[in-house]
């Protein structure tokens, strides 16, 4: 067995959508990114490549190459998930956390799952997705940004 962080943070920026979990959240900002700048997304893919001591997303999908530009984070967790199962790997199980002041989360939460699942190609069961707030202290209490932490869980699957 293998296990596997992430944590990924993105600044918000004006006239952008803030998409979390592959879903459209109405907000008033989105977050700055190369790629949809879908935080979540991206710190349960680095999980998943630190399970496989695979590097981390940057290094797959480098912000400076076009091809990139607002790609769907979903579309580049799927594609890890992918690397994680041709490296022999199966993924069990993956739980996280976005840290956000604003907007009010947990409407959007199931959802979420539902889409991180469907990318990774495992039962949505198997997928935490929870919320907090950092009582207005640091950068996410202060509304510049959002933040997300993810683990988990793989096992070698067996050759035979």
């Amino acid at each position: 067995m293998r296990i596997g962080q992430g944590y990924d943070v993105h600044a918000f920026a004006e006239g952008r959508k803030l998409i979390l979990g592959g879903v459209d959240i109405p907000h008033t900002r989105g977050l700055m990114g190369h790629s949809d700048a879908d935080v979540l997304a991206h710190a349960v893919a680095d999980a998943l490549l630190g399970g496989i001591r695979g590097g981390d997303i940057g290094k797959l999908f480098p912000d400076t190459d076009p091809a990139y530009l607002n790609a769907d984070s979903l579309k580049l967790l799927a594609a890890v998930a992918d690397k994680v199962r041709a490296e022999g790997y199966a993924i069990l199980d993956v739980d996280s956390v976005i840290a956000a002041q604003a907007p009010k989360l947990s409407p959007y939460r199931d959802e979420m799952r539902a889409n991180l699942a469907a990318a990774m190609g495992v039962p949505a069961e198997n997928v935490g997705v929870k919320a907090t707030t950092t009582e207005h202290l640091g950068f996410e209490g202060r509304e510049e940004g959002i933040s997300a932490t993810a683990v988990c869980l793989l096992v070698r699957r067996s050759s035979s």
